[in-house]
């Protein structure tokens, strides 16, 4: 498993250990910037059963799995980049700006008005 927060990236597909549930596949969603100085990183769970719905986005083996998937973007886990294994699949651009649609569903934004507020400004 990688020490390393620089081996993995923002739409890794990557084996995690979770606590009660074992060895699953995930998707790492923390943007970019922020995975070299955190020790944990929010991901989405991949699972087989896939519904259609508007907050899940469907995988395979050009991502690096053995049969099709989906990515829940309603189950979402902060998991320590020690439980990480390598990535063995990754997302490609269109899937990146799937993932980023099903996530705004997922937790409610509105996407526009992520995009005009993206600016942080201090109190």
């Amino acid at each position: 498993m990688p020490s390393r927060p620089d081996l993995i990236r923002r739409g890794d597909v990557c084996n995690a250990v979770i606590p009660g549930v074992g060895t699953h596949p995930v998707v790492v969603v923390t943007r970019d910037s922020a995975i070299p100085v955190l020790s944990s990183l929010v991901c989405a769970l991949v699972t087989s059963s896939f519904r259609g719905h508007v907050a899940e986005i469907g995988i395979g083996a050009e991502e690096g799995l053995d049969r099709q998937s989906a990515v829940n973007c309603d189950n979402l886990v902060t998991l320590p980049t020690a439980v990480l294994g390598r990535p063995r699949g990754r997302l490609g651009p269109v899937k990146i700006r799937r993932l980023d649609n099903a996530l705004a569903v997922a937790l409610g934004l509105n996407p526009q008005e992520v995009l005009k507020t993206t600016i942080c400004h201090p109190p």
